[in-house]
């Protein structure tokens, strides 16, 4: 009765007969014990819940990122606001698409298979091969459905968004703002690629990742003022408000990296370390004068 591998279980048919060895139906997962597959029953844990919101959040960014990019504008205006509110419109809907979409299906609630390891993301790796003979084939969304919930979030956010985007392109800035829309036809399959090859260390990793990139892309934008004293970053900060929009974003990434990180398994104490999220930008800003080569001190 018992199979080989990680991954490979039978299946129960209804009249009490036992399957060979395989992989296991989608929404389904072997139990150790009986090597019998069995439905997936579990809700995702808060864990997973922010790894989704991680993956909305990065499609999220990544358009404004280059609507921003190809407007080239410095200051907000209407219809740049109109642009990004496009594109968190499009990505909302997609996201509710994609949790309607999953089982069960009309609710936005998921049942789920609980991630264990590392290898439950490529169980493609682990078909196993008895003696060194036949190799049987157990292939299989032991993630049931973080991995595939994503790809269908990727490709809603797509179609939406050829759907939506060049009717809101033809009002605001004909020229530049349909760069954004070529734009994504490129990323969101790169991201699907991306996905598809490291969603399992991107699983366990995201939560660093949040982290490190929105220090990179705070001092980024610092970085790109002309006048580095302490006085004219605090004023540009303070005093416009594409600024303060910029900054707050990465502080509530950074807030969202730290959350993911500690879970607030410590209420008390974790929730005392949001209180360093606004730390980077003010090391910044008091210690940019020591990078300019060309600074007398």
């Amino acid at each position: 009765m018992n199979c080989p591998g990680q991954y490979c279980g039978r299946i129960l048919f209804p009249n009490g007969n036992l399957s060979d060895c395989g992989s296991c139906p989608r929404g389904y997962r072997r139990n150790d014990t009986t090597f019998i597959c069995e439905p997936c029953t579990d809700n995702p844990l808060l864990y997973d819940w922010l790894y989704l919101g991680f993956m909305v959040l990065l499609v999220l960014a990544v358009h404004w990122y280059f609507i921003d990019m190809v407007i080239m504008k410095r200051t907000f205006s209407k219809r740049l606001i109109l642009l990004q509110i496009t594109a968190l419109f499009e990505v909302a809907i997609a996201t509710i698409l994609a949790l309607l979409l999953s089982h069960p299906i009309g609710t936005f609630t998921i049942t789920s298979c609980r991630v264990t390891m590392l290898a439950d993301w490529y169980t493609l790796l682990h078909n196993p091969r008895p003696n060194f003979e036949k190799k049987i084939y157990c292939t299989q969304e032991a993630v049931y459905p973080l991995y595939t919930v994503v790809f269908v979030f990727y490709g809603m956010s797509l179609i939406l968004m050829l759907i939506i985007r060049p009717w809101v392109c033809r009002k605001v800035f004909p020229r530049q703002s349909k760069l954004s829309i070529y734009a994504a036809m490129y990323f969101i399959p790169i991201l699907v690629l991306i996905h598809a090859v490291v969603g399992g260390l991107l699983y366990y990793s995201f939560p660093y990742l949040v982290v490190i990139l929105s220090l990179i892309s705070c001092a980024a934008h610092f970085s790109n003022k002309m006048n580095q004293s302490i006085t004219s970053l605090i004023k540009t900060t303070v005093t416009e408000p594409r600024n303060i929009i910029i900054l707050v974003g990465h502080w509530c990434l950074h807030a969202y990296g730290i959350l993911s990180i500690t879970l607030l398994q410590d209420p008390l104490m974790d929730s005392l370390l949001l209180f360093l999220v606004p730390l980077p930008a003010c090391f910044y800003i008091l210690t940019a004068k020591f990078t300019d080569p060309g600074q007398r001190f």
